[in-house]
């Protein structure tokens, strides 16, 4: 049984370095290079000492202790990410409708800032990994963008296909990728080991305090050392927190460190290395394997975090800010391997958009700071309602490490918000536009409730006044799908008024997702006899859960309410919504949401109901 944990250790371990670390795996590539690419900060050693010790400490303060230490422990379920930390925030506040309210804002405009972040992390690791050619033959510089394109493109095509084989390979490449960049930077720095002193954080307060205002612009490229760290924690229900913190003490960090004072080495002892310091590590015969090499790793990094914005799409919908859409699974065996088209060929839109719109790894590093010391604010706001009211912590413990990431956090997002007209509109534009719809969608959902509940019927009331003259009752089940479990739905009206029968069985049933990622099955239904063989019923799903109706409603066997899949039909209500003037949205949002709402995919498909028993019935709703 050892063995057995020790291997299974072993495999999640090398997992987690395939796909966890890959986004900040492949920060050197650019993050020590931008520092120095504006010319602003002087070549020499005691900068160069300061700019290592930045980043020293910003990896041990942001990830070690930040992310490995604190906020990995603030699980839901198991499960980590920007979605489950908004649940148990929103959970810890409860009893607080206005704070809830307002985590509620920050944590899905936090969503939002995660999607733009996958727009950028693809283009500018790709971009920065094929720019190594131009050390190769500076006549390659012409090609950079168009190989990088190319490469792009077949990345996303790959998606519809699915990860499953091509990820086994994920966690070797990445090894090799952090032992090969480990050990050259280890070779530079046993050339000039004076560079380790930087360990020591005085170099870093100096640099800050003889440097003043140039040593708050450059935190914002040494910033992009931890672009990738949001991985650790919203990957977590996929590895666990044993293995991806064994891999970032015992091979992440330490790698990742001896490359970057490498490459402090490097340019000490060479000051024109600055130019690319990454690449001029390697001897000449090494220069294109590694290339390659990175390409190779730079993909992966994209992988991940493309495969993340699926599966928060996925959370997304099921917590009710966005519409309904096609989401394909890839894998028989693992559920959290699916593709979403709309949102992989939107993803691409914007990524083809941020490479040819900034051309360079360099330009593109402006945009890229923004968006993630933003998540990392809401990311520590929301963790001190976790710790403080949902697990009881005394204020005199949670305010002082609060403020301490905070500071830090601020600190780095007030230094990349310099660069805003220099790129980073572009990410939180993005994100503004996406939060635009998500709440949108979520208030127009609110809306259209509110207008079912005020127009509609009893539920209770109406079968009472239907079994008082009853019609023709026909063999069979018939399943209403209701968002509103006290309210008649359209579909029986509907079909009383066309058909004038009623099944032998009617079962009411509306569909719940709550803010946990998984729903045990022995509380999957609840169900309420109403008379008359009618039943109220309701199945619960987390946000991570697939819904599948037929699957829900089979528990009700023995029950006294027996389903026969071959003689059960599902009935559905097609709503068209029409915006009207009054005290609901403005015009514009109510004319998005109720086109938001048209292009919605089949609730059929999404609640996994058999195609040809299914019935839909439309109808017209005034918000």
């Amino acid at each position: 049984m050892e063995q057995i944990q020790k291997s299974s250790l072993t495999a999640l371990t090398l997992g987690a370095i395939g796909v966890v670390y890959g986004d900040i795996g492949t920060s050197p590539l650019y993050a020590f290079k931008e520092v120095f690419a504006s010319a602003h900060v002087p070549i020499n050693e005691a900068n160069i000492l300061g700019v290592l010790s930045l980043f020293f400490w910003t990896l041990t303060i942001i990830v070690s202790l930040k992310y490995v230490a604190l906020i990995m422990r603030a699980d839901n379920q198991g499960e980590g990410g920007l979605m489950s930390l908004l649940a148990l925030a929103s959970q810890a506040v409860k009893d607080s409708p206005r704070a809830n309210q307002v985590l509620l804002i920050t944590g899905v405009f936090g969503v939002a800032l995660f999607f733009g972040d996958g727009v950028i992390t693809p283009a500018i690791s790709v971009l920065s990994a094929v720019e190594g050619l131009e050390i190769v033959t500076p006549e390659a510089k012409p090609y950079v963008v168009p190989i990088s394109l190319v490469v792009l493109a077949m990345l996303f095509l790959m998606q519809r296909r699915g990860t499953a084989d091509i990820g086994k390979l994920f966690g070797p490449i990445m090894v090799v990728w952090f032992l090969v960049i480990g050990y050259f930077g280890l070779m530079s720095v046993l050339e000039n080991p004076a560079v380790l002193a930087a360990i020591n954080p005085v170099h870093a307060l100096r640099f800050a305090l003889e440097n003043h205002g140039l040593a708050f612009l450059t935190l914002g490229a040494v910033f992009l050392c931890v672009t990738g760290a949001e991985a650790l924690y919203a990957d977590m229900g996929h590895f666990g927190k044993t293995p991806i913190q064994l891999a970032w003490f015992y091979m992440i960090m330490p790698t990742l460190m001896l490359n970057y004072f490498g490459q402090g080495a490097l340019v000490l002892a060479d000051p024109a290395a600055a130019e690319n310091p990454f690449f001029l590590l390697f001897p000449d015969w090494a220069l294109l394997p590694m290339v390659i090499l990175a390409t190779a790793a730079t993909v992966i990094a994209s992988q991940a975090l493309i495969s993340g914005a699926f599966s928060a799409t996925k959370q997304t919908i099921q917590l009710g800010f966005l519409p309904r859409m096609s989401i394909m699974h890839t894998s028989t065996t693992d559920t959290g391997q699916i593709y979403v088209p709309a949102v992989n060929w939107t993803l691409f839109g914007g990524v083809v958009l941020a490479v040819t719109l900034f051309g360079s790894s360099t330009a593109l590093a402006a945009a890229y700071g923004i968006s993630v010391s933003l998540v990392m604010v809401i990311t520590t706001l929301m963790t001190y309602f976790v710790i403080r009211h949902g697990w009881g912590y005394p204020l005199w413990m949670c305010l002082p490490a609060t403020a301490l990431f905070l500071t830090v956090d601020v600190g780095f997002f007030i230094s990349n918000s310099l660069k805003f007209f220099q790129g980073g509109w572009f990410p939180i534009a993005m994100a503004i536009a996406l939060f635009v719809m998500l709440a949108t969608w979520k208030e127009g959902r609110r809306l259209l409730r509110m207008a079912v509940r005020t127009h509609g019927m009893d539920l209770q009331t109406f079968l009472e006044s239907v079994f008082a003259h009853p019609p023709t009752r026909v063999e069979g089940t018939a399943v209403f799908l209701t968002a509103e479990a006290e309210t008649v739905p359209n579909s029986i009206l509907h079909n009383l008024k066309h058909n004038k029968v009623l099944h032998a069985q009617n079962l009411f049933v509306t569909v719940r997702s709550h803010e946990v990622p998984w729903v045990d099955m022995s509380e999957r239904i609840e169900a309420q006899s109403l008379g008359n063989d009618c039943w109220k019923v309701f199945l619960n799903y987390g946000f991570k859960d697939d819904p599948d109706v037929p699957s829900g409603l089979a528990l009700l066997s023995g029950k006294g309410c027996d389903i026969n899949p071959m003689t059960t039909s599902y009935f559905l209500s097609r709503d068209r919504v029409v915006p009207t003037v009054g005290s609901g949205m403005v015009p514009w949002r109510e004319k998005l949401f109720a086109q938001m709402h048209l292009n919605a995919s089949s609730a059929a498909d999404f609640l996994n109901l058999p195609s040809n028993s299914v019935v839909e019935l439309g109808s017209k709703i005034e918000i």
